[in-house]
């Protein structure tokens, strides 16, 4: 919930909405503090559910947190999400699905659910998105009814155009296996006919909205991710290789690699060739030596001849294993509502660094600025002063009128003439200090150490700021820029050094984190 007066702008409002949500994380441990900061009524969701005390009041101090943050990142137009889809979670946890066309995500969500809900085929059967929560009783809905209530947590998909929500689907059902989180279906991706004609300046329009753009915004708010593979189609799709490589950054954590239909193989060594083409593939977008897990799975032999009617010859005794990682992903499934209290904390870390880096940087773009503007400043003064003595002096030393008079209008003419260059070289500067070289200079200054150290954590994280700023950093900016102060970046850093800490502590349910630094007794 707001507090009842807003932050005020500038630095001193950004430090006292600072300050009073780190009160509102020093005393979120207690649990009746905890339960009315996270209380929701699952009344207006129209579903059943919900997640832990502890997890809604980590939630809501996180929500502090983040409010408290929004001042400086308006100011500084920083990298955080401004549309203020930030401040609330979607009101369960939920799992992603994503993957080829005929790579078993509709089945997968029916054998979790222990029901069909979704249609299963080996031709294309969804094109839209289509969320299945549990419920008291079997609904469905159009997009428009999941995005028109915030209470859901997805009205921010408005934003991606009235086509988007015309695809979107709302299934609550009842008698599911799943009571505490949904699942997010989404339309096969495949290749069409216009993206093969190369790349195109823009976003890419084909399904009549951005859907990397979409998968993105779902991805960052999922607590887990899968990526599935049909073993006939292992990752050669554009599309997959490009959600990959742009939508799905920085979310390793979460993400999960599958090669579903293991079982589908007569012999071995097509297996093989299958699981070695989705490396290949994989290696080309994964900037890493390592690749990550593929977890190689099926669905039971009898599930998918019901789902999709085919007649499967499984590899003999290697379908143990398959069906050892199948039960493994699905326990991973089930553990999204626990997910979802750690990746709110990994997310308000991650923010918080991000924020603070950018503060840092441009407030050094800032003074650097500044710097010039006094520079420029005291040479027209210098200028002025060295003309205005000149005419004082031939007035003393009665040179008459007539050359007095010429030496003070010499004297402004030079000035003026001189303050034009002047500016001129002072906006060539700004532009300058705004241009892609202006922040990545001042970044290797202020991050020289860390550079020297091949911290690749800061490297990353610059990396994401500089997109931020190619975009939404000015040189008008630099001239009404207010100074970041050194306060709001110290309580940044107690963000990611002390706050985050102390909601891990709490999410485990470990009784110190009332004794960090800084902790408050109850």
């Amino acid at each position: 919930q707001r507090s009842a007066a807003a932050p005020r702008a500038g630095p001193r409002g950004a430090r006292a909405a600072m300050r009073a949500a780190t009160a509102a994380v020093r005393v979120a441990h207690r649990p009746r503090q905890a339960q009315r900061w996270g209380r929701r009524s699952k009344a207006a969701w129209g579903f059943s559910g919900g997640v832990s005390v502890e997890g809604l009041g980590i939630q809501a101090a996180s929500d502090k947190l983040y409010e408290s943050m929004d001042a400086l990142n308006h100011r500084l137009r920083g990298p955080l999400d401004r549309r203020g889809e930030r401040k609330s979670y979607p009101a369960l946890p939920f799992v992603l699905l994503l993957g080829n066309h005929s790579s078993g995500k509709s089945s997968f969500i029916n054998y979790v659910l222990g029901r069909r809900v979704q249609t299963a085929g080996v031709a294309p059967t969804d094109d839209g998105f289509t969320f299945v929560m549990p419920g008291d009783e079997d609904v469905d809905r159009d997009g428009a009814v999941l995005v028109s209530d915030p209470a859901l947590g997805f009205d921010g998909l408005r934003h991606f155009g009235p086509t988007l929500v015309h695809h979107t689907r709302l299934k609550i059902r009842s008698d599911t296996a799943i009571k505490d989180f949904m699942l997010v279906d989404s339309p096969g991706m495949i290749d069409s006919p216009v993206s093969r004609e190369g790349p195109k300046s823009g976003p890419n329009m084909d399904r009549g909205y951005e859907f990397e753009s979409v998968v993105q915004w779902l991805a960052v708010r999922a607590d887990i991710i899968l990526l599935m593979f049909d073993p006939s189609k292992p990752g050669t799709t554009g599309e997959t290789l490009s959600i990959l490589t742009n939508a799905l950054q920085g979310m390793d954590h979460k993400l999960y690699i599958i090669l579903n239909k293991a079982d589908q193989f007569t012999r071995i060594h097509d297996f093989a060739r299958a699981y070695g083409s989705l490396c290949w593939n994989l290696s080309k977008v994964i900037p890493r030596k390592d690749l990550p897990r593929i977890y190689t799975m099926c669905l039971p032999a009898g599930f998918r001849n019901r789902e999709e009617g085919a007649e499967l010859q499984p590899l003999g005794a290697g379908l143990s294993d398959l069906e050892t990682t199948r039960e493994d992903v699905v326990a991973e499934v089930l553990n999204a509502p626990k997910r979802r209290v750690d990746n709110l904390i990994t997310r308000l870390g991650d923010s918080a660094m991000l924020l603070h880096m950018h503060a840092t940087v441009v407030e050094e773009l800032r003074r650097d600025y500044s710097a010039a503007v006094w520079r420029w400043r005291l040479g027209q003064a210098a200028v002025l002063g060295a003309w205005t003595a000149a005419a004082v002096a031939a007035a003393y030393l009665d040179v008459g009128v007539q050359a007095v008079a010429a030496a003070a209008a010499s004297g402004a003419t030079v000035s003026g003439l001189a303050a034009v260059a002047s500016v001129r070289s002072l906006d060539e500067h700004a532009r300058a200090l705004a241009s892609e070289a202006g922040p990545s200079s001042a970044f290797r200054r202020l991050y020289a150490r860390q550079l020297a150290e091949r911290d690749e954590s800061t490297a990353a994280a610059w990396r994401r700021v500089q997109e931020n700023l190619k975009v939404s950093f000015t040189a008008q900016d630099l001239a009404s820029m207010a100074a970041v102060g050194g306060g709001e970046l110290e309580e940044l850093e107690a963000v990611v050094q002390e706050h985050v800490p102390r909601l891990r502590r709490m999410a485990a349910g470990d009784g110190r984190a009332a004794a960090l630094p800084g902790a408050h007794a109850p």
